[in-house]
């Protein structure tokens, strides 16, 4: 299962997030030069903490460095892709929920959480623990409690077919977790650090649980700055309005866009199918206008197609 995004919009702009996805590329484009021993210094090898030689050779400024500089190392392009995109779905809303200040103390101390869950189970590896999936797990786990009902447009390749659902955010991240935990007991030797990804998701679920961040505030947090654009690519649910052949659904828009205007593609899902269209959405609209698509509504016995209706609603 692929994720691609959440059908949920944060009211505010991501900072933080889009901040910690910018560094973790720059990052990895500096370490491409970099030889291999680089790793055994930035990254997280448990028996550094367990032999006392090592703690006197890197000293305790180099040993706390490694706990923080592990999670934004990468061992190639699908490494970071994986992560950066799992972070670009959960992260915002996140973030959103529990501001930005408190949004990346909770990131670099799910990745700490992360990194020490790993060294506890596995003291004496020498091997280098690198990579954002430990905070990234952190803040899935964080979603997982904080937005359950949200769905995620998710691409299942079925041999060549792309196949495409959404599927509840707890179902979906709930398979993931548990696909970390038969790994990480199934027994047998993996470069992948599973435990690591297991502590950050329990570690996001408790702050959630902890700090109360479950009850959402009513305006956002003093100092994040509000979204002033609605996400270029939208998942509009359609049905099928009295008549037969017309499809109705929501188009959300912030209200910068309803003055300018603004260029959107939509993800038109119906029956477990989606299609991909570009519609404009002209200056001056106001709040429960609909907008008239011709011709994108169901075919019509004669030959003709019925028409989709968005009604046009603020964020």
């Amino acid at each position: 299962m692929i994720p691609l995004r959440d059908t949920l919009t944060s009211r505010t702009l991501p900072v933080v997030n889009t901040t910690l996805i910018v560094i973790n590329l720059l990052v990895f484009l500096q370490t491409l030069s970099q030889p291999a021993h680089f790793y055994h210094i930035y990254g997280l090898v448990p028996a550094r903490y367990t032999t006392p030689a090592a703690w006197e050779y890197f000293g305790v400024t180099g040993q706390m460095t490694a706990l923080v500089s592990f999670m934004f190392l990468h061992g190639g392009w699908l490494h970071l892709f994986g992560n950066m995109l799992s972070l670009y779905i959960f992260g915002d809303n996140v973030e959103d929920r529990l501001g930005h200040v408190r949004y990346l103390l909770f990131y670099l101390g799910g990745g700490v959480v992360s990194g020490l869950s790993h060294m506890l189970l596995n003291p004496g590896s020498t091997v280098p623990t690198i990579g954002a999936s430990g905070a990234v797990a952190a803040v899935m786990g964080a979603y997982f409690l904080l937005y359950p009902r949200a769905k995620v447009l998710t691409l299942v390749p079925l041999f060549f077919i792309p196949l495409f659902f959404e599927i509840p955010a707890f179902i979906f991240l709930g398979i993931w977790f548990l696909m970390q935990f038969f790994n990480a007991t199934g027994g047998s030797a993996s470069a992948i650090a599973w435990w690591a990804h297991i502590g950050g998701f329990l570690c996001g679920m408790a702050f959630v649980l902890v700090t109360g961040a479950r009850k959402a505030p009513t305006k956002p947090h003093r100092f994040q700055a509000v979204r002033s654009r609605s996400p270029r690519l939208q998942i509009i649910h359609v049905r099928v309005d009295q008549g037969g052949f017309n499809l109705t659904g929501r188009l959300a828009i912030t209200p910068k866009e309803a003055r300018k205007g603004a260029v959107k593609r939509i993800n038109l899902f119906r029956f477990g199918k989606g299609r991909l269209i570009k519609i404009t959405v002209p200056p001056g609209v106001e709040p429960g206008k609909r907008l008239r698509l011709k011709g994108l509504g169901l075919p019509h016995p004669n030959g003709s197609r019925g028409d989709l209706f968005l009604t046009i609603a603020m964020d």
